[in-house]
């Protein structure tokens, strides 16, 4: 690979606070990400990590156990992967402060997200975090310490040779000559991020030099390749992430060499530790791998893109859609192809059967369904095509089950199909339970069901 690339690192981000994947799966991605252009990995272990002693209470159900932890760190190695590990250390710590003996330490009672940087014992804990977290990581070179600086110093004093990073959101709206004072420009390396497909390069260039003027030595970029579209969203909107690394693209292009050390991948799986969850990493892939290609390449002409959909197995790579429903050959693409039918057909089709279908309007509306009234020959044409559209579905959601649990944990499985298939699929086994009910023979009635109230 070229030397003159605009990112020297190039960092594909896995956040494991919803759907973490099996160590199983990782080792069938991460030969991927390597081919595809990455050289690091920043993991965000979130309560997924192994913490021991009075932390042990953090870990997740299907944390994984310490043996786990250094599987990954030498598959990584296996595929040129440089680990970054990322630690929550004041804001987004719900996953501690979420816990009764924690608790305490909130700095509004109320909301689990922030932890009290006033409190001797938040530093403390903070310091425990991060020592066990590099404990099992040693050597690295960089800790992302995620949106504050107060850490920086016990990091830099404990683990000489590792460089804390930061989001940059802290530090983007403080004085310039404050910022410089404020010591903080020697401790941290801060990361830019923006997830826009219409990110403003002029600004990013001037905020760029602000923070070297201020005497950053080293600054890098986050984009995302999916998680940062919308909360639910359930396939990632490819043109937008692809704009989103073009306009990256040409920040580093536009700026002095070497300005930025790397960019980040961002690939969110949950907005914050109590929301829904967003694209799964296997529905990400094609998006990233069109992200990792276009920077390798330094843009996306149509030579990369066949590069990618040969990379992928896939005939044709929509970008305006989400992707071609054809199930490719990367590791989870069944679980792609089949969550883009479901996110695309499901609900519309059951929708269309409810909403749409002349015989269900007319003649088992909610009205007759709550009376349980409907002419029998309308039977024959409702039932037949709501058995139909159930079948259909209940095989591939089967399929879909099948191929999960090769790449994810059972409390994962439960929730994406409790959020984005049972509703749909309880709709229509109300319906045919209705129509059921509706066609059982009933005793003959004292008067019409009918009735209108008039006299014969």
């Amino acid at each position: 690979m070229s030397c003159s690339m605009p990112f020297k690192m190039r960092l594909v981000h896995l956040d494991l606070k919803g759907a973490p994947p099996k160590v199983s799966y990782l080792s069938e991605v991460f030969p991927l990400f390597h081919a595809l252009g990455a050289n690091g990995l920043l993991i965000e272990y979130e309560d997924m990590f192994p913490y021991e002693g009075r932390l042990k209470l953090l870990r997740a159900k299907h944390a994984y156990s310490p043996s786990e932890v250094t599987e990954i760190l030498h598959l990584a190695r296996l595929s040129k992967l440089e680990v970054v590990p990322l630690v929550q250390t004041f804001g987004h710590m719900e996953f501690v402060l979420k816990h009764t003996a924690f608790a305490h330490l909130r700095e509004v009672a109320l909301f689990p997200n922030t932890l009290n940087p006033h409190e001797a014992e938040s530093l403390a804990l903070v310091k425990d975090m991060i020592d066990q977290i590099l404990e099992l990581h040693r050597g690295v070179r960089w800790l992302h310490i995620g949106c504050d600086e107060a850490v920086a110093s016990h990091v830099l004093a404990q683990h000489p040779g590792t460089t804390p990073l930061v989001w940059d959101d802290m530090l983007r709206d403080i004085p310039q000559e404050q910022l410089k004072a404020s010591g903080v420009p020697q401790l941290v390396e801060p990361v830019l991020w923006d997830y826009g497909a219409d990110l403003d390069v002029h600004s990013k260039i001037f905020l760029m030099g602000k923070y070297q003027e201020c005497g950053f030595q080293r600054l890098w970029a986050a984009s995302a390749f999916k998680g940062a579209t919308g909360a639910n969203q359930a396939l990632p909107p490819v043109e937008h992430h692809i704009k989103n690394h073009e306009q990256w693209l040409q920040v580093a292009v536009s700026s002095p060499v070497d300005t930025l050390q790397g960019i980040i991948l961002t690939g969110w799986q949950r907005y914050d530790h109590f929301s829904v969850l967003c694209e799964l990493l296997p529905v990400g892939i094609p998006s990233l791998a069109a992200c990792l290609q276009l920077l390798v390449h330094g843009g996306f002409a149509e030579d990369v893109k066949l590069r990618v959909e040969h990379f992928l197995g896939v005939s044709s790579l929509e970008i305006m859609d989400t992707m071609s429903e054809g199930a490719g050959s990367f590791p989870g693409s069944d679980i792609h192809a089949l969550v883009t039918q479901i996110s695309l057909h499901l609900r519309s089709s059951v929708d269309t059967l409810l909403e749409r279908n002349r015989y269900v309007t007319g003649w088992f509306s909610s009205y007759h369904r709550r009376r349980k009234l409907i002419h029998p020959v309308m039977i024959q044409h409702i039932q037949p095509e709501a058995l139909s559209l159930l079948s259909r579905w209940s095989n591939l959601v089967q399929q879909l089950e099948v191929a999960l649990q090769l790449a994810f944990y059972p409390d994962t499985i439960e929730e994406w199909l409790e959020e984005n298939v049972l509703p749909s699929m309880q709709q229509l086994q109300g319906l045919l339970q209705d129509l059921g009910e509706a066609a059982a023979p009933l005793p003959p009635p004292t008067s019409s069901g009918w009735d209108t109230g008039q006299n014969p």
